[in-house]
């Protein structure tokens, strides 16, 4: 039986509920229990909790808050219904945050009274999980380029912060995002994690690594001179997007010639470049255990190449890469060749990598990247005031749909910071600008030095490129 309430309870039993309470407890006599309301604000619950009504009780549910909001959600995820992980950080460790509520078993008498406890397993806190992620850094990549996805029109872009010497993820943003204590309403384009979801040709970002290979097989030295004049392949014509008859295999990296290490590259057997891409870790899963993580798409088990398909190899084509992989081989090389695991949680130990690269050739191949952020480099615009950056630019044609270049465009910047001694690398990706130019120099490097000035500055790593004291000499 009801009894009448009052008009003071009958005002706040109204406002708890969402239908009349007569007619939702009629509706379910059959019920030992129901809910009148759920997610009911703090101040009502504790109103009615006063009231001391029979037959009325409460139940607190602990609920997760974001405080980093859209910076992280692609990356940290979402719970659903009792906190069970959705996506990202969440459902990977869904199975070590979520609690024990224990158990206890009661026996009662007829009126529901207490006789007695059966059994009682107390309920087990769930252990923290102390994530490599800083926050600051987090909010700092990604507000950056959530400016340069919209300032270009662009369908998303993604952003990877890793920390050269342990392989910890400093931060991982994805654009567009969402609001994760309020996602009922989000997209699936909002929800996915570009920069491990999504795969796409490397383009000039790659040519580091045909250097690297060429010093090694002494194809090359530092001060060769290449033919860099526009040539033929397989009927193909392969040309820069300015003209130099010839450059060393620093102007290559400053140039971006895509004729420079097309010839590289046919000078090699055919399998070289993918062993050598494969070694800094593309085309290979990280490992990380995050949700839908792309492979990409990688010729391991090729063995017939045509040579256009070994010279364009050479640029970025004919290969699919995560940004979070292309920021792990960018580690390896600023590591002076060493791979690291990859890690989303903060390591408390060291982590012994493995050698990859002999560190002399991947010293110098750093000391070459540094010219593509000088003046005449493609990549000037990602320069920051008192730092030596060593970066490379990057822009590949977007595949469409049914497989074919649509008129879209890739455009990248990734590097190492500081050159002098690496400490972080990072790699900004911009998928499909609309609006401006299309290049990796003109679109995602002058996102890259929005990011990395102010890393470097958070760090409180030195700057490197302060210039030396004039030294006054004085006569007698």
């Amino acid at each position: 039986n009801v009894r009448p309430l009052n008009k003071t309870k009958g005002c706040l039993i109204a406002n708890f509920a969402t239908v009349p309470l007569r007619r939702t407890i009629q509706d379910n006599s059959d019920k030992e229990f129901l809910f009148l309301k759920k997610k009911s604000p703090m101040s009502l619950s504790r109103a009615v909790s006063q009231l001391h009504l029979p037959g009325i009780s409460q139940k607190y549910n602990e609920n997760r808050y974001y405080p980093l909001g859209e910076a992280s959600a692609s990356l940290i995820g979402v719970t659903g219904a009792e906190n069970r992980g959705l996506s990202g950080i969440e459902q990977s460790f869904n199975t070590v945050l979520r609690k024990d509520f224990g158990v206890k078993k009661i026996r009662k008498n007829a009126r529901g009274g207490v006789i007695s406890v059966i059994q009682y397993d107390a309920p087990e806190t769930a252990p923290a999980i102390r994530l490599s992620i800083d926050s600051v850094l987090q909010y700092i990549v990604y507000s950056r380029l959530r400016e340069g996805v919209e300032q270009h029109h662009a369908q998303s872009g993604a952003a990877v912060l890793v920390s050269v010497n342990t392989g910890e993820i400093l931060a991982m943003a994805s654009y567009p995002s969402f609001n994760p204590n309020r996602f009922s309403g989000a997209t699936s384009a909002e929800m996915r994690n570009v920069a491990i979801n999504d795969s796409f040709e490397p383009g000039s970002t790659v040519k580091p690594f045909v250097i690297l290979e060429g010093l090694r097989r002494h194809i090359i030295s530092s001060s060769t001179l290449l033919d860099t004049r526009p040539f033929r392949v397989d009927g193909h014509l392969i040309r820069d997007v300015g003209y130099w008859p010839a450059l060393t295999p620093t102007g290559i990296l400053q140039k971006s010639s895509d004729t420079g290490v097309s010839h590289i590259a046919l000078a090699m057997p055919s399998d070289a470049l993918v062993k050598t891409y494969s070694s800094f870790g593309l085309g290979k899963p990280t490992g990380l255990g995050l949700p839908g993580e792309s492979t990409g798409y990688f010729p391991f088990s090729r063995h017939r190449w045509a040579d256009i398909e070994r010279a364009t190899f050479a640029f970025g084509y004919g290969l699919r890469v995560t940004p979070l992989q292309l920021a792990r081989a960018y580690a390896t090389l600023g590591a002076c060749g060493v791979y690291h695991p990859l890690s989303v949680t903060r390591l408390s130990a060291p982590v012994y990598g493995e050698q990859v690269a002999d560190p002399k050739l991947a010293d110098a191949v750093i000391r070459m990247m540094e010219s593509d952020v000088l003046p005449g480099g493609s990549g000037v615009r990602a320069a920051v005031p008192g730092y030596r950056l060593a970066i490379k630019t990057g822009t590949a044609e977007k595949l469409g749909a049914g497989g074919k270049y649509d008129g879209g465009h890739i455009t990248y910047t990734a590097g190492v910071a500081p050159a002098s001694r690496p400490e972080v690398a990072l790699v900004v990706v911009i998928n499909n600008p609309k609006a401006g130019q299309h290049f990796g120099g003109s679109v995602a490097a002058p996102v890259f030095g929005q990011i990395i000035g102010p890393v470097l500055t958070r760090l409180k790593i030195a700057p490197d490129a302060l210039r030396a004291p004039v030294v006054h000499r004085q006569s007698g």
